[in-house]
């Protein structure tokens, strides 16, 4: 199973943030969740800091590209294996950045990726 980081986790349940929370943890996955705001969803607490989480494999964004660049470091320093850019989180220079330190980097939706296996 792999460990996602959930950036943009929400604990609004008409949020897709919350929805992949749930799916990714009804599939077996470990989730760490980091937003803005302090709550809780899928029985897991979210981080409000920046805190380095290791091994993780996957980050999966539900920031938009307009409020990503004060994440990049953040991002980056985790060393994930991949980033998926959810709809609406798709950015160019984030991919860019994350390959030149050989992640794996993917426009897709997690929620797709895990009802078709693929995740």
């Amino acid at each position: 199973m792999k460990k996602t980081l959930i950036l943009g986790a929400s604990t609004n349940p008409e949020r897709y943030a919350y929805w992949a929370a749930q799916a990714l943890r009804q599939a077996g996955h470990e989730i760490v969740n980091v937003g803005i705001r302090k709550g809780e969803v899928a029985g897991v607490i979210i981080l409000t800091e920046k805190i380095q989480v290791p091994d993780i494999d996957t980050v999966t964004l539900y920031v938009g590209e307009q409020n990503q660049a004060e994440w990049y470091d953040y991002i980056l320093g985790l060393k994930p294996k991949r980033i998926v850019f959810n709809p609406g989180t798709e950015n160019a220079e984030l991919a860019h950045l994350a390959q030149e330190k050989g992640i794996e980097t993917e426009n897709a939706c997690t929620l797709v990726l895990l009802a078709t296996g693929q995740y």
